[in-house]
């Protein structure tokens, strides 16, 4: 396994959140993806295209901060205890089907293991003692 890395939601405030944790901890942002880029574009209202997608800001020593507006429009509610996961970048797709399988026992498949238009393969859980994790192998990191 590569890393083990905080991933944020935020209702709609995620840009200036890290522009503020970006003042805090210094850096640049290594990714900044807005809605309207991304394939699901035309799904989102209008009104929030201009909101974060995924952003992630690196910290310390491998460490990296990441964050997504979670919105209510794409049948997201963000709430104490739902508003984090855990992001694992494992380091091959063999791997990240067995943490994903292994985590998700007993618990909740909210994203099923998936290639995904970023060329990650990626899913999401909620593992049997309600934390959410985010698994996922990227070939070309």
């Amino acid at each position: 396994m590569k890393t083990v890395n905080p991933y944020l939601n935020f209702p709609g405030n995620t840009e200036e959140a890290f522009n503020f944790y970006k003042s805090v901890f210094g850096g640049e942002f290594i990714t900044l993806q807005r809605f309207k880029d991304t394939p699901e574009a035309d799904r989102v209202p209008q009104n929030l295209k201009e909101k974060i997608m995924h952003i992630s800001l690196p910290i310390g020593k491998g460490n990296v901060l990441m964050a997504t507006d979670a919105l209510e429009s794409m049948g997201h509610k963000v709430s104490a205890g739902t508003n984090f996961h855990l992001s694992i970048n494992a380091d091959s797709e063999e791997e990240t089907k067995k943490l994903f399988t292994a985590l998700s026992a007993g618990g909740k498949v909210t994203m099923p293991l998936d290639k995904m238009f970023w060329g990650a393969y990626f899913g999401m859980c909620t593992d049997k003692f309600g934390i959410q994790w985010m698994v996922s192998y990227d070939q070309n990191n």
